[in-house]
């Protein structure tokens, strides 16, 4: 017997997905060719930009056992694209990793259900729409068809706040495209920084992220350099470090003996609707402009913006932001065995810049790169 109070299982964070995605708008109203035509125009106006997909039910006869008739998963190079073939019916979850790297997802609401809805008022289609009433629970548009005056009764009566939801002919494709934009606009994800603080700077013998580049601890100067261009700012530490850190908010690590995957991993914990700005401790020539740079660059659809590295030309997984859907590609390469921010970025879509600066992405491991970061800083506070 389990008590009222018992809690089988721990509270976590959820990223805000709906059905497939985490912007998934159903059309449903109208025939399934007004809403294929509907869909192809906007992923072809969008998907320069976002990352777009399209759900849909295949009308044609199913001759749908697979072409090899007992295989679970089969599996065809198709050149110009990739086809999967699943016996089984695929859950929420599955959709869920399937999708996640998409920005935008149309989905034909005759068949599936999305988080968001795009109702058509048409006459041909009245009582199929009567029918799915039930799933117009976060309408968003309204588009009326020529074959009718204005929206059925009871649609009104469904969406109580119909009187504010924009209203837009079926054939305003531009319109409704524009819509659609704004929308994707207004959902990119939050800014937050993450001072990388927690390793044990076992090269250099001493924590270096409470060295005092610029009159203060190099973990406190970054966090309140990120404070300029962050919603937020945390320190990620070990736990027994957060009683030292007292000005800021802290994030230990839950995903332990990670090194900095562990602190990125754990931040998304935290917050995996979030994006997350990532800078290490050990940096003592950054400063704001570097970061406001990359920010400026930033790229919502690809998996993480990041610079590339000067020193090997490889994109520099610690002066990164990671986008919401990194988290998912992220528990998975660990669940491969893999704990590698770099790996995940050298073999996933992520944009990659070059710093205006190169020398300001240096970092600071032994008393060697200690010496010569001073005289770096000597030479730049001279010339000034």
């Amino acid at each position: 017997m389990i008590s009222g109070e018992h809690k089988k299982h721990s509270d976590i964070a959820r990223p805000s997905l709906g059905n497939f995605g985490r912007n998934e708008f159903a059309i449903v109203g109208t025939t399934c060719n007004n809403i294929k035509i509907l869909a192809d125009a906007v992923i072809k106006k969008l998907s320069a930009k976002y990352k777009c997909a399209y759900i849909d039910a295949d009308h044609k006869d199913a001759n749908a056992a697979l072409h090899t008739q007992d295989a679970f998963v089969e599996y065809t190079d198709k050149i110009s694209y990739k086809e999967f073939r699943y016996a089984n019916e695929l859950d929420k979850f599955q959709y869920h990793q399937l999708f996640n790297e998409t920005d935008l997802v149309i989905v034909n609401g005759n068949h599936y259900e999305a988080a968001k809805q795009i109702v058509v008022i048409d006459k041909v289609k009245e009582a199929s729409l009567l029918k799915r009433i039930d799933q117009l629970k976060n309408v968003q548009l309204i588009l009326l068809n020529d074959n009718v005056d204005g929206i059925f009764d009871f649609v009104k009566e469904a969406v109580a706040n119909w009187p504010s939801v924009a209203v837009l002919s079926l054939h305003e494709t531009d319109n409704i495209i524009s819509f659609l934009e704004k929308q994707m606009e207004q959902s990119i994800p939050v800014l937050n920084g993450l001072v990388l603080a927690g390793g044990k700077s076992v090269r250099m013998g001493f924590d270096k992220s409470i060295i005092e580049w610029h009159g203060k601890e190099q973990r406190d100067f970054i966090a309140d350099t990120l404070k300029e261009i962050c919603s937020d700012v945390f320190i990620s530490c070990r736990a027994e470090q957060q009683q030292e850190i007292n000005n800021y908010k802290t994030i230990a690590d839950s995903f332990t003996g990670l090194g900095p995957y562990g602190a990125i991993l754990s931040a998304f914990r935290t917050n995996p609707n979030a994006a997350w700005l990532v800078v290490a401790s050990d940096l003592p020539l950054m400063d704001k402009a570097t970061l406001q740079y990359l920010k400026n660059y930033r790229n919502p659809s690809a998996v993480a913006t990041t610079f590339e590295s000067p020193f090997d030309g490889f994109p520099e997984p610690l002066i990164t932001i990671w986008e919401p859907k990194a988290y998912a590609i992220l528990l998975s390469f660990l669940a491969q065995g893999y704990s590698c921010p770099r790996k995940v970025l050298r073999n996933n879509n992520v944009h990659i810049i070059k710093a205006q600066h190169p020398e300001k992405l240096m970092n600071v491991n032994t008393e060697e790169e200690l010496i010569k970061a001073k005289t770096l800083l000597q030479t730049k506070i001279s010339a000034f």
